[in-house]
């Protein structure tokens, strides 16, 4: 592009939305272009600080991109936020200023504002190239590097981002980047939601004309397309050189749903700064700061303590995974069983299963799967899932464990956020691997024909691997501080996360689980629930899977149940409660030889949600000599509490139900909730005080993958877990669950937590379940109950005036001020159990403000 008409550097005008006015500031460069040039910034001018944030925009957006940092900073933090020369409020040159000559340029203002150390340069879009370049120049003042949604590089195979290429088009670029506002317009359309129109008019105001436009199109122009491009060269200058930057903090910051920026610069960028914590903020696109919080992020980070990989002592460590299986070779006793319409299936015992684990790890490894290799798992639970599994395991490799609960673009959201190399998936896995372009090389988990082989972009099968293990040995084990696994929650309260175990702290799940049940290598168990079938052979004992639908617990029949437990004479059952409640339904469609079968296992353990006792209840009937226990955990640690049945029926009534005593080695305490309903962080084992519930364990996750706020925010004091549950402790050391932070009311006279409430109402003869949700603004919302009744209904409504009066008596001193009745509410696909309360709200606010009821 030729060089437009010159302008001098301006403030902003006033009143734009966010921005103060002190913060705008004019700095000349003398010697810039022999004429010297004046720039636009905004600083916060703190004097003395302890760290400055270098902050350089991207194109077309100016240094309002980064206000919230400014307005956010802590003490001593100083926020520099530049204009580059042509953009924002900085001088227009009339000339054309390519990469090279960028970074140039920021030296000369950086030397101007005699800038130095500690430095972290904070960059969005094509700022990313020149903040590299000045900080590869500035080594001695950096102390940090952060970028979101940039790149460095075009990963071989993959062409450039379509809206550039689109828009360098011949005969394009001038009309949409300078004739006309559309590309500014173009970019602000890029935010998720979209942005206010205050907003969009500020980004706006500097580029009111087409000729401080010019540069928009240069920058444009300056992306290089192919080798011949003049700022090729000092872009894979700047790509090579990442290497002398390993060392220094870095915080990659994405929005993985960036048309322009996809995930595949984070992965190039992440393989360059192998060190770089990571935060992908799920929903958010191109612009990052706009999209989501990068404030609290950034300055949480800068603010962060040095992580230690844990050294594990000799005396504390435990057995390998697979070690159970290995000290079972040569038994013929199955170790696993999969159930079907007709009874048993498929069977394989503790000799086969240890051979065959061999086998496949050693043939995993000659495929070219190593230690840290990320292994996507995408099988039925059962024996194919058990043998790659623990072949993972033994080489090294971390699997990634998606629930096919969450849909398909649940899973692909999660796998998208995984990035494994590989993925061992069924048939119809694989087809929606194939179709969604899935990231992972394919293994087939069961032989196909040539013709499938290909159409589904198939490497290899498990029985290739098999043959390609043959006679291999395995290669030399993970240790107990290497990574074994990105397990992805439910989705249940939020986008499904990936949550990151080491092998010690599955080996210490493994050991609290059997220490807790007393469990033996004569037990057996069914498994009616996904991930704890897994659990079977790293135990050492025999387990089933019965026949029902995994993504749909409630599929379990009684007869299914029976046929699971007579398969391996189990002495113990795990369930989620929706499975139990079908179980329960459907005893009746037993046999005389099948309801003798479950009066024989000695253990129930039903989680996942708040188990009933009417539920527990009558499944003691079919059970009669099983302890019934409702153990209480999550994702990220798995056992907390444990209650049984009888200790329950015994407990004296409270608010929220009362999951019992954390088990041997937990350490539970409570970061009391302030008047707006929020933690405030101090932690305290006093009975009935009210608020976060956080956990202490050797069997808790080690972090979250590519989510390092969420990590950071979740581990806070460090060494323990936040688990977004609200409840208390009472006098006899008893934890009590309220409901999630995120799902309390904060009314005028304080904050409601929901469950002790629907539990009181769960016991009104015609209500069968109930959500308590809050209506209106936070501090002043209303209390909603919206339930279903024991008698099925078609369409929502107002409950009638009787219901209502019984309703509010039950809730107590807490004012209701609406009751509504739904035929179903929302529940969590894993364990058709945990209502999902803020979508709930959301349908009741709607109707509440005089819109149709229509369904949930």
């Amino acid at each position: 592009m030729t060089a437009g008409p010159t302008e001098p550097a301006q403030h902003p005008p006033a009143g734009l939305d966010g921005l103060e006015p002190h913060w705008s500031r004019l700095v000349t460069t003398p010697q810039l272009d022999g004429v010297g040039r004046t720039w636009h910034l905004l600083d916060n001018q703190v004097p003395d600080p302890t760290v400055t944030l270098l902050c350089v925009h991207g194109n077309p957006t100016w240094s309002y991109l980064w206000r919230d940092l400014i307005a956010q900073a802590p003490s001593g933090v100083r926020v520099i936020a530049i204009d580059h020369l042509d953009m924002g409020f900085s001088e227009r040159t009339g000339t054309t200023r390519r990469l090279e000559q960028r970074i140039d340029d920021l030296c000369a203002l950086t030397d101007e504002l005699e800038l130095t150390g500690p430095v972290v340069t904070v960059a969005h879009d094509w700022g990313g190239p020149i903040s590299l370049g000045w900080a590869q120049r500035h080594r001695d003042h950096l102390a940090g590097i952060v970028l979101m949604n940039t790149a460095v590089h075009q990963p071989s195979g993959s062409p450039a981002p379509t809206l550039i290429r689109m828009v360098r088009t011949p005969g394009m670029l001038e009309k949409i980047c300078t004739t006309t506002p559309m590309f500014v317009r173009g970019t602000m359309a890029l935010t998720r939601p979209r942005a206010a129109r205050s907003i969009r008019d500020a980004y706006e105001a500097p580029y009111r004309t087409a000729d401080r436009r010019e540069a928009i199109g240069a920058f444009v122009e300056d992306i290089p397309l192919d080798e011949s491009h003049p700022s090729q060269l000092v872009l894979d200058r700047i790509a090579a050189d990442l290497d002398q930057l390993t060392d220094v903090p870095a915080l990659l910051l994405w929005g993985p749903s960036d048309p322009v920026f996809s995930d595949l610069y984070l992965w190039d960028l992440a393989a360059r700064l192998p060190n770089a914590d990571i935060h992908r903020f799920i929903g958010a696109g191109h612009l990052t700061p706009e999209d989501a919080d990068v404030a609290s992020a950034v300055f949480a980070w800068l603010d962060r303590p040095e992580r230690q990989i844990p050294q594990i002592p000799a005396e504390q460590e435990r057995d390998p995974l697979w070690s159970a299986i290995h000290r079972r070779a040569g038994d013929d006793t199955a170790a696993i069983v999969e159930m079907g319409k007709d009874g048993k299936e498929e069977s394989i015992s503790f000799d086969g299963l240890h051979a065959d684990v061999n086998r496949v790890a050693a043939g995993l490894a000659d495929l070219g799967i190593a230690r840290g290799s990320r292994v996507a798992l995408l099988i039925q639970p059962g024996i194919d899932l058990a043998i790659c599994l623990y072949a993972s395991w033994q080489i090294g490799a971390v699997v990634v464990l998606v629930d096919a609960g969450l849909g398909v673009r649940g899973m692909g959201r999660a796998l998208a956020s995984a990035s494994p190399e590989y993925l061992i998936g069924n048939m119809q896995a694989l087809t929606v691997a194939r179709t969604m372009r899935w990231p992972g090389i394919r293994i087939a988990s069961a032989s196909l024909d040539p013709t499938r082989r290909r159409l589904l972009g198939v490497r290899a099968t498990l029985d290739d691997v098999r043959k390609r293990g043959d006679g291999r040995p395995v290669p030399r084990p993970p240790s107990s501080a290497d990574v074994a696994a990105v397990v992805f929650t439910s989705g249940a309260t939020g986008p499904a996360k990936g949550v990151v175990y080491r092998h010690h702290q599955i080996q210490a799940q493994r050991d609290a689980i059997v220490d807790l049940y007393g469990i033996q290598a004569e037990d057996s168990l069914v498994a009616a629930f996904g991930p704890f079938a897994l659990f079977g052979p790293a135990m050492g004992i025999s387990s089933a899977v019965p026949d029902m639908k995994v993504t749909s617990p409630g599929t379990l029949t009684a007869p299914a149940l029976a046929d699971a437990a007579a398969a391996i004479e189990a002495t113990l059952v795990f369930a989620s409660p929706a499975a139990l409640r079908n179980v329960v339904a459907t005893a009746g469609e037993m046999s005389s030889d099948q309801a003798e079968t479950l009066t024989r296992p000695r253990i129930l353990m039903s989680a996942g949600a708040p188990v009933p006792a009417a539920v527990l209840r009558a499944v003691g009937g079919l059970m009669p000599h099983a302890e019934l226990h409702s153990p209480y955990g999550m994702t990220e640690v798995l056992p907390v509490a444990d209650i049984s049945l009888a200790e329950s029926e015994v407990v004296p009534d409270g608010n929220g139900v009362c999951v019992g005593h954390p088990v041997a080695g937990v350490h539970v305490a409570i970061s009391p909730l302030d008047t707006d309903g929020k933690p405030t962080g101090q932690l305290t084992e006093e009975s009935g005080v009210v608020g976060e519930v956080c956990i202490q364990a050797a069997h808790i996750r080690d972090g979250y993958d590519k989510l390092w706020k969420t990590e950071h925010d979740a581990s806070q004091p460090a060494g323990w877990h936040r688990s977004g549950d609200v409840g208390h402790i009472d006098e006899a050391g008893r934890l009590w669950i309220e409901g999630r932070i995120g799902h309390i009311v904060t009314t005028p006279a304080g904050p409601v937590t929901p469950v002790g409430i629907e539990h009181a109402l769960a016991e009104l003869p015609d209500v069968a379940q109930a959500a308590v949700v809050g209506v209106g603004p936070g501090g002043t919302q209303q209390v909603v109950v919206v339930a279903v009744e024991t008698a099925p209904r078609r369409r929502a409504d107002l409950a009638d005036e009787d219901l209502a009066d019984r309703v509010r008596a039950k809730a107590g001193d807490v004012d209701v001020a609406a009751v509504l009745l739904v035929p179903s509410l929302p529940v969590d696909k894993r364990h058709n159990s945990k209502i999902n309360r803020t979508r709930v709200a959301r349908w009741a606010e709607r109707v509440l403000a005089g819109g149709r009821m229509g369904r949930i």
